[in-house]
C-alpha cells in the first residue's frame, strides 16, 4: 500500500523543489522507494472528448484593460469626454495640461454645443488663440500609466479632428517630448484650413525611447481653434492593424492559443443597463455597454463611465474583438444584458419597450456579425473592412444576476427570439455570482427545466477549495445543460494558487462532456490601476508579464488533446478534522452590539461564557480595525467605515458544542459577522448576518485571507433589532439558528486532495498526455502504469515548480516552464514529483 502523506501546508523547502525540477529530467531509472501514488491508465478506453473551445480568456475592461492596455491608443481623453458627471475627479481636460511657448497666449475650454463633431462625441477643445510673433498655445497630453510610451526608431501615426475661424488658417506643431520637454522626435507640422471639422494626419518617428514621455499640440496665430479626437497610435500594432491592439499584450493573449474569447464583461454589461436614450440625442451617459455605441467610425463612437470607476472610449469595440478572436484563431463569445442588474445592484426592468429593444439589439448583433453585406448590420461590418462572416456560434445573455426569477423571465425572451431567427446560435444562460447558494440553485432549477443549452457559472475561491472540489462536476446531469466556466480564480496570485487552479483543471479535462468551455478571469490588469485581483496578464506602460498563473494556464491550453484517457489514481487519504478553535466576532462598515456570548457542549457543559459585566478582557484584537469597547455591559464596534474588525476569545477544543449570543446592529451598511473555528486573522469561519450591503447571508470559510462561502442565503438585517444567534458544531458539520429558526446548515466534509491528475490523448501525433499536479511541500514517489500501450523511448517532459509563497512580478518572473527530454519510456514506470510542481509528459505511442 502506498505509504500516508501529510496534507500540504504553504511552507516549502524550496531548494528541494529546484533539485527535484532539475534531477527528474535525467532519471533513466525507476526509483526503489515505495509509491505514493499509483496512476492506473486504460489506454483502449473511449473517455470523452474534448472541445476545440475547451480553454478561453475572458476579457473585460477592468484594471484599465482596454484603454490605456489593450487598445494601442496612447492619449488619454483624446475627444475631451472625461466629465465630472461619470466621476467626481474628472474634467474635460483630464490628462491634459493647457501651455505656451515662445510668447503664445490663450486659452482653453471644453464646450458641448452646436459645433460638436459628432452628436456621441459631444465636447470638444475649444482654444481662444492670442499668439504675438512665433509664439503657440496648446495643451500637453500626458498619456496613460503616467506616460506616453514611445520607441527609438518607433513611428507613431497621429492623427486629430480640426477646425479653424482663422481666415489663413492655423498652424499646429505637434511634438513628442519628456517631462522636461526635451524633444523624443522632431515635430509635426499641421495647417488647419477651414471652419468645418477635418481629419488631419501625420507621422512622428521617436529619435530615443521614454516610457514617460509628453504629447503636445499647440497652434500659432490668433482666432478660435477647435481640436477633438487627438490620437496618437503605435504603427506597429497586433498585425499591423490600424486602430489596433498593443502588441506584447496581445501576443500573450495569442500565445494562450484560446478557443475562445469572452467579452465585454463582466458587470460591465449589466449595470446601468435600464438606462435608456435620450429622446434629443439618443444617446445617455453612465448606461450599460451596448454593442452598436462601439462601431462604425472611432469619431462617431460614444465613451461612457466604466462599472469599475473610470472612462472607457469604445476605441476597442465589437468590431476589434471579433477580429481580435479571429486573428488568433478563437471562437467569438459576446455578451449582451439582460435587463436585470447583477455585480450588486439588483434590480429588474419594467421597461418592456427598453426589454424589446434590447432584444432587437442582440438579433442585430448576430447580423452584424453573420450577416449577408445586404443586410444592413452586415454592410456596417463590411464597410469597417470585414465583407467575410465573423462566424458567430455563441452569444451569452446575463451576467451574475442575483434576481433568479426575474433575470430567467427575461433571458426566455431573449432566447425565443435568437432561436427563432438563428436557431443554430447556441444562447447561453447564468447561474449568478457563485459556486453555489439560493442563487446557484434556483437558476440551475430554471436552466434545467427549460433545456437551455449551456449555463455560464462564476466563481473566485480559496486554493482549499479548489483543491477540495477536483469531483465537483462528475455528478452533474450529463442530459442537462453544458457548463461554461466563464470566469474562475484562486483568490491571490501566489504559485500556490494556480497549482490549486491546475489541480481543479484536470477534474474540468476529465469531464469534458459536461464542462465545454473554461476562462481564467480576469484576463489583463494595469498595475497603477488595479480593481480586481488576481489577475492573468500584468503590465505597465511599456512592460508586461504573466503570472504563475498564466503559465499554467498556458501550458494546459497548450496541450489540450482531443480525448481523455480513463485513469484512475491511488494514495494516501488526507484527514478531515473537526472545526474547533476560538471564537469571533466581526462587523463590516457596520456598527454593532453584542452580549451573553456563551458555548457549551451538548451535555450543557460550559467551555467558555461572557457577559461583559467584567469588561471585554477574554478579547483580543486580530484585525486591529475598529472601536471596540464595552458600554452598558455590551461589547460594541461603533466604527461605520473599518471593515473586518475581527476580534476573538476563547479556544475552544471539542468537536461538539453551540455558540449562543445576542447581536444588535447599531448603524451602518451591513449586518454582522460571528466567528468559529477562528485560528488567526487570515484563516477562520464566520457567519456573515447582513451582508453585501444587506442583502445576503453567508457562512464564509477563509483560508490563508481566500474566502469561500459555503452556504449563502437572502438575508436583512434590521437595525435596533436584537438577535438571538446560535451555532451548533458537530464535528464537520454545522446548523445555524436565527432567532430559535434554523437559517441553514452545511458540512466542512470534503478532503483536500493535493495530488491530481488526468491524462488526454493528441490524435495528430499519437500521444498520450500525462498531466500530474503535486500541490503539497514534499515529492510524490507516483508509479503510472500506461496498461499495454508501446511507448517510444523518448519523451517530452515541462515542469513548472518552485516555492508556493512565490509570484512573477514586473522586476522577476521566476516560475517559468521547464522543458527536457525523458529518456527511456517504459509502459510502466515509476516518477518522483516535485514539490509543488505541475508536470506535462507528452509520451509518444508506436
Amino acid at each position: 500500500m502506498p505509504r500516508p502523506r501529510s496534507i500540504l501546508g504553504l511552507l516549502t523547502a524550496a531548494l528541494l523543489a529546484a533539485t527535484v525540477a532539475v534531477a527528474a529530467p535525467s532519471l533513466a531509472t525507476t526509483p526503489t522507494a515505495e509509491p505514493d501514488y499509483i496512476i492506473s491508465v486504460d489506454p483502449s478506453g473511449a473517455g470523452v472528448s474534448i472541445s476545440n473551445s475547451m480553454y478561453g480568456v475572458f476579457f473585460e475592461d477592468i484594471n484599465y484593460a482596454a484603454d490605456g492596455g489593450l487598445y494601442a491608443e496612447l492619449v488619454r481623453n483624446r475627444s475631451f469626454e472625461f466629465l465630472p458627471a461619470d466621476n467626481r475627479a474628472y474634467t474635460g481636460l483630464t490628462a491634459w495640461t493647457p501651455g505656451a511657448e515662445g510668447g503664445g497666449a490663450g486659452s482653453a475650454s471644453t464646450v458641448n454645443d452646436g459645433a460638436r463633431l459628432d452628436d456621441r462625441n459631444r465636447t470638444y477643445l475649444r482654444l481662444q488663440l492670442a499668439n504675438s510673433g512665433s509664439g503657440r498655445y496648446g495643451v500637453t497630453n500626458s498619456g496613460y500609466n503616467n506616460g506616453v510610451p514611445v520607441r527609438a526608431g518607433a513611428r507613431y501615426d497621429f492623427s486629430v479632428w480640426a477646425r479653424t475661424d482663422a481666415a489663413d488658417g492655423t498652424p499646429v506643431s505637434v511634438t513628442l517630448h519628456d517631462p522636461a520637454g526635451q524633444p523624443l522626435a522632431a515635430a509635426l507640422e499641421i495647417s488647419v484650413r477651414n471652419d468645418t471639422w477635418t481629419r488631419y494626419t501625420g507621422t512622428l518617428t521617436a529619435s530615443r525611447t521614454a516610457d514617460a514621455g509628453r504629447l503636445s499640440v499647440r497652434a500659432g496665430g490668433t482666432g478660435t481653434l477647435r481640436l477633438d479626437m487627438v490620437s496618437l497610435f503605435p504603427q506597429d500594432t497586433y498585425r499591423g492593424r490600424p486602430n489596433g491592439l498593443r502588441k506584447d499584450l496581445a501576443e500573450k493573449i495569442a500565445a494562450l492559443r484560446p478557443g475562445f474569447v469572452r467579452f465585454p464583461g463582466g458587470c460591465l454589461v449589466n449595470t446601468n443597463s435600464m438606462n435608456g436614450y435620450d429622446a434629443a440625442s439618443n444617446w445617455e451617459r453612465a448606461r450599460a455597454y451596448q454593442w452598436k455605441d462601439t462601431v462604425g467610425p472611432v469619431e462617431t463612437r460614444a465613451t461612457n463611465v466604466n462599472f469599475w470607476g473610470y472612462n472607457q472610449s469604445y476605441g476597442l469595440g465589437y468590431f476589434e474583438y471579433f477580429q481580435f478572436a479571429e486573428d488568433i484563431g478563437a471562437m467569438p463569445v459576446p455578451v449582451v444584458p439582460a435587463l436585470v442588474t447583477g455585480c450588486g445592484q439588483n434590480r429588474a426592468t419594467v421597461d418592456e419597450a427598453l426589454l424589446r429593444r434590447h432584444i432587437q439589439d442582440a438579433l442585430d448583433l448576430i447580423e452584424f456579425a453573420n450577416g449577408p453585406t445586404s443586410s444592413t448590420w452586415g454592410q456596417l461590418r463590411a464597410s469597417m473592412g470585414h465583407p467575410a462572416p465573423f462566424n458567430l456560434t455563441h452569444l451569452a445573455v446575463g451576467n451574475e444576476e442575483n434576481l433568479p426569477d426575474e433575470f430567467f423571465a427575461n433571458f426566455e425572451r431573449f432566447r425565443a427570439a435568437i432561436e427563432a431567427r438563428y436557431p443554430d446560435v447556441t444562447v447561453i444562460s447564468n447561474s449568478g455570482p457563485l459556486s453555489q447558494g439560493a442563487t446557484f440553485d434556483r437558476l440551475w432549477d430554471l436552466n434545467r427545466a427549460a433545456g437551455v443549452d449551456m449555463v455560464d457559472e462564476h466563481y473566485y475561491n480559496s486554493p482549499t477549495w479548489f483543491l477540495q472540489n477536483n469531483n465537483r462536476y462528475d455528478s452533474y446531469d450529463r442530459n442537462g445543460p453544458e457548463v461554461f466556466l466563464g470566469e474562475y480564480a484562486s483568490q491571490d496570485a501566489l504559485l500556490f494558487n494556480s497549482l490549486s487552479e491546475a489541480a481543479y483543471m484536470t477534474g474540468l479535462e476529465r469531464n469534458a462532456d459536461i464542462v465545454k468551455m473554461a476562462s481564467y478571469a480576469p484576463l489583463l490588469a494595469n498595475i497603477d490601476n488595479v480593481q480586481w485581483r488576481p489577475d492573468l496578464i500584468w503590465f505597465d506602460n511599456d512592460e508586461s508579464w504573466g503570472t504563475t498563473s498564466y503559465q499554467v494556464q498556458k501550458l494546459f491550453m497548450n496541450n489540450v488533446g482531443d480525448r481523455t484517457v480513463p485513469s484512475t489514481v491511488t494514495g494516501a487519504i488526507p484527514e478531515v478534522k473537526p472545526i474547533n478553535g476560538p471564537i469571533g466576532l466581526s462587523t463590516w462598515a457596520t456598527a454593532a452590539a453584542y452580549d451573553d456570548v456563551k458555548v457549551t457542549t451538548p451535555d450543557g457543559t460550559v467551555l467558555f461564557s461572557d457577559d461583559f459585566s467584567n469588561g471585554a478582557g477574554q478579547w483580543r484584537p486580530l484585525a486591529n480595525r475598529g472601536s471596540w469597547s464595552v458600554v452598558d455591559g455590551e461589547y460594541r464596534q461603533t466604527s461605520t467605515s473599518a471593515q473586518d474588525t475581527l476580534v476573538s476569545a476563547g479556544n475552544i477544543t471539542a468537536s461538539d458544542y453551540d455558540l449562543t449570543l445576542k447581536a444588535r446592529k447599531t448603524a451602518g451598511a451591513e449586518g454582522f459577522l460571528i466567528g468559529f473555528g477562528v485560528q488567526d486573522a487570515a484563516n477562520y469561519y464566520w457567519w456573515n448576518l447582513g451582508g453585501w450591503n444587506n442583502t445576503q447571508g453567508a457562512v464564509e470559510k477563509a483560508v490563508n485571507g481566500a474566502k469561500t462561502s459555503l452556504i449563502t442565503k437572502a438575508n436583512r438585517i434590521n437595525t435596533g433589532q436584537t438577535y438571538d444567534i446560535r451555532i451548533q458544531v458537530r464535528g464537520v458539520r454545522v446548523s445555524l439558528f436565527l432567532d430559535g429558526e434554523l437559517w441553514g446548515s452545511f458540512a466542512d466534509d470534503k478532503v483536500v486532495q493535493p495530488f491530481a491528475q488526468v491524462v488526454t490523448r493528441d490524435n495528430a501525433t499519437g500521444e498520450l498526455i500525462v498531466k500530474v499536479v503535486n500541490a503539497q511541500d514534499t515529492p510524490a514517489v507516483t508509479k503510472i502504469d500506461l496498461g499495454d500501450v508501446k511507448v517510444r523511448n523518448n519523451a517530452q517532459m515541462t515542469v513548472i515548480s518552485g516555492d508556493p509563497r512565490e509570484q512573477n512580478t514586473r522586476s522577476a518572473q521566476p516560475i517559468q516552464p521547464v522543458t527536457s527530454t525523458v529518456k527511456g519510456m517504459k509502459s510502466t514506470f515509476t516518477r518522483t514529483f516535485a514539490p509543488n510542481s505541475v508536470t506535462f509528459l507528452r509520451i509518444g505511442t508506436k
